[in-house]
Formats: structure tokens, C-alpha cells, sequence
């Protein structure tokens, strides 16, 4: 879904439920909080408990950025191109570019073994926000108050890894309204099976993934073993050979990224004027970069393609976010949106302790601007960059945290999971 320039992926199990009609209604949901009422008003179906375990142990996670699902009783997984081109991209070599030129394997004796890919898929769920928060007392500074949140974590994490055996990740979310722990089963042997030529797959598009359909073969199939064996899933998605048909309720699973739906005013103005116009000039001068470097060789080419592309994405998905909050009528509407919900919350008594939450956020931005420049050359590696670099921090969190036998599993940035 996302490419490693742009990887912010995902860890949470979300549902987004499309209509697909002319004018389609959309939602994202936890598979913990389906809209189970909602859906059986407006379509008459009610997903119940065996059908929400269905989709979602049916549903993988690629590590790289991405989802992906089983699609046969022997471990078949699918998935986009663009989701399976990071593998493909190591893969290849001088004598054999299996992003450009695709690959089929005849035999299962042909798949190719894919050189660090990781797939999981989400076990369980359990709700873990009473005790996460209970160890954040509320006379801690801001500093002390993440060293107790992330010590409890890495607490959980390792009961959890003790226990089951299983990557275990505390998840959060709402901005830290609510934790979750997540249980993934690991799949480490993953072999190519199919890729279409680049073009083919990419046929019509441009550095953007989701903007408008194309007619492509936008597909990867690639194999799942376990002790050298093809893995059994219990779950996986069949095929329909009629499709899916006019005004037909539609469900997704998927590792979807961030909404971002709930940041404030403020937020949005912090993006607006700070930080989506430093990414952009980033980004420019690393397409200027990777694209003079591309030049240079054909062999160039082929080892920057990814990271390029990624560079692409990224800074045309920042110019049409900093469009849309550069336009008076989208800010606008969202002012007022937050004025009428600060208008009642202020007349609920029983809301006079977050008031001022507004305020409060709006207090933090500011610091924000204050930091930000530092946070991103030093924390998120854009004054360093390199893999080496990606993995100190959280090595350096993990030290911090206490040990934890699943912390060299974890990605730096947090992670998601999603039906849509």
C-alpha cells in the first residue's frame, strides 16, 4: 500500500464498508466495534463473530507496507503490485530486474524465496487502555509520563510474546484514547510466485496509487511456507466467478494508513503551514537526486526505482493535502464543525474537564513548531536517512523501555491493520 519512503503502516484490524453505487457510503471500524445496527438498517446484513474471525485471519499484513489476503487452502497470498514491488526490487539483480520485467514461477520447485519479507496475520485482540493508563500517574511531567506509558507496553508485549509465542504489538489508538494488544502469527518464508511486467501492472498510472481506476494488472501472488512446507490456513477468500455486481455492499480488509480525521483546527494548521511545505521541499530535492542518480546507469536505475517512486507518491500525496487545506472552503467547514462540537461540549456539565481540550492541543502545536525541525532531522532520519539509521531508534526506545523479546520485531513508526 505504501512504499518505503512513505511506510507508516499498520497494526490496527478496521473495517471500511464501500457501496458501490454512483454516490458510495464509506465508514472505517475496528473488527472489535463493527457498526453492527447501522449496517443491518441501511443493508440488511449483520456481520456476526464468525464472519468478522473469517475476514480478519484471512486478511495479511506485509511488513514492507501493505495488505494483502489468502487466497487458497495452501497458502496463496495476493496482493497488489505496487504492494509486492518491494520485495521484487531486492530480488532482482544486474542480470535479472523482476520489477520491470515480472516472473512466473511453473513449478512450486521455481518460486522464488523473497529475501526479508515478513507477512502476519492478526490472532487476537484484547483491550489493554485500563492498565496502559493507569501507569501514567497524573503528577508525571510529559517525559516521565512516556517513559511509565512505554514501560508498561513493553510489559504487555512480553507477557503477551511469553504466552503466546506470538509478535505481540500494544496498538494505539485514538491518539491514545484506547490501547490494544495484537497478536500476530509470523510468516518469515514467503516465495514469488507471480508479477506481471512493470508496465503491465502499472499501466495508466502515475506516482499516485488511489486517484482514479485504471485497467491494469495491478497483482502479485506470492507463497507461504512454514518449516518448509506451503501453511494450511484455516481462513483464506474465495473466488467469485461472477464479480462483485451493482449496488452491491462491498467489504475490505485490509492495514489501512492514518485518517487523520480527528485532528483540530490547529493540527491542520500546523500541516498547512509548517510541515507539509518542508516535507514538499524534501521531497523535490530527493526526486532531483534519485532521478540524476537514475540517469547515470541503467543499473542505477533499476536500484532506485522503488525509492524513487516512493519519493513521487509522497510529494504528489503532500501537494493534494496542502491543496486541500489551502482551500478556504474545505478549512472553513472545518472550523465550523469544530466550533458548533467546542459549543457543546461546553454545555454538558458533565464535559467541564475536557473543555478546554481545544486549547490544550492548540498550546502543544505550538511546541510543536518548536520541535519539529529537530524531530525530523534527528528522529525520523531525514538529516541521516539509510536503513542503519531507521533501526536506532527503535533500538534506542527499546533499551529505554526495558527489555522485550518481541522489540526487534517492531517498526519505528506505529502500525494498523483494516477491513475496508
Amino acid at each position: 500500500m505504501l512504499s518505503r519512503a512513505t511506510r507508516v503502516l499498520v497494526a490496527i484490524a478496521a473495517l471500511l464498508i464501500t457501496v458501490v453505487t454512483v454516490h458510495a457510503n464509506e465508514g472505517m471500524w475496528l473488527f472489535t466495534n463493527p457498526p453492527t445496527k447501522r449496517l443491518q438498517e441501511q443493508y440488511g446484513f449483520a456481520p456476526d463473530a464468525k464472519w468478522l474471525e473469517h475476514v480478519q485471519k484471512s486478511s495479511v499484513r506485509f511488513n514492507s507496507g501493505g495488505s494483502g489476503s489468502f487466497v487458497s487452502a495452501d497458502g496463496l497470498v495476493m496482493t497488489n503490485h505496487h504492494v509486492g514491488a518491494d520485495a521484487l526490487q531486492k530480488m532482482g539483480t544486474a542480470q535479472k530486474n523482476f520489477l520491470k520485467e515480472g516472473f512466473y514461477a511453473k513449478s512450486r520447485g521455481e518460486e522464488v524465496k523473497c529475501h526479508d519479507l515478513e507477512l502476519n496475520v492478526l490472532m487476537s485482540i484484547e483491550i489493554v487502555t485500563d492498565r496502559v493508563k493507569q501507569a501514567v500517574k497524573a503528577d508525571l511531567s510529559p517525559a516521565d509520563a512516556a517513559l511509565a506509558r512505554r514501560k508498561v507496553i513493553a510489559e504487555i508485549e512480553k507477557e503477551s510474546f511469553d504466552k503466546t509465542k506470538l509478535r505481540s504489538n500494544v496498538i494505539t489508538l485514538y491518539q491514545g484514547g484506547e490501547y490494544h494488544l495484537y497478536c500476530f502469527k509470523k510468516y518469515t518464508d514467503v516465495r514469488l510466485v507471480f508479477a506481471p511486467e512493470q508496465q503491465i501492472a502499472f499501466y495508466g498510472g502515475d506516482p499516485d496509487n488511489f486517484e482514479y481506476p485504471r485497467y491494469d494488472l495491478d497483482m502479485c501472488f506470492f507463497h507461504v511456507y512454514e518449516n518448509g512446507q506451503p501453511v494450511r490456513p484455516q481462513h483464506y477468500l474465495k473466488w467469485s466467478p461472477q464479480g462483485s455486481s451493482e449496488n452491491e455492499l462491498i467489504f475490505v480488509s485490509g492495514h489501512p494508513g492514518r485518517t487523520n480525521r480527528m485532528n483540530t483546527v490547529a493540527d491542520l494548521e500546523f500541516l498547512r503551514d509548517r510541515q507539509y511545505p518542508s516535507q514538499l521541499q524534501r521531497f523535490n530535492r530527493l526526486e532531483v537526486l534519485l532521478s540524476s542518480w537514475s540517469e547515470r546507469s541503467s543499473e542505477n536505475a533499476r536500484r532506485a526505482r522503488e525509492d524513487l517512486f516512493g519519493v513521487q507518491n509522497s510529494r504528489k500525496a503532500r501537494m493534494g493535502g496542502l491543496g486541500g487545506l489551502m482551500n478556504p472552503s474545505i478549512m472553513g467547514r472545518k472550523m465550523a464543525e469544530e466550533k458548533k462540537l467546542r459549543a457543546a461540549v461546553a454545555a454538558d456539565p458533565k464535559l467541564n474537564d475536557v473543555a478546554d481540550a481545544w486549547d490544550r492541543v492548540a498550546k502543544a502545536v505550538e511546541k510543536q513548531k518548536q520541535l519539529a525541525r529537530p524531530l525530523a532531522m534527528l528522529e525520523t532520519g531525514y538529516g541521516f536517512g539509510g536503513h542503519l539509521f531507521g533501526i536506532a531508534p527503535t533500538c534506542s526506545a527499546a533499551a529505554t523501555s526495558g527489555p522485550s523479546p518481541t522489540a526487534s520485531d517492531c517498526p519505528s513508526s506505529a502500525s494498523r491493520t483494516s477491513i475496508r
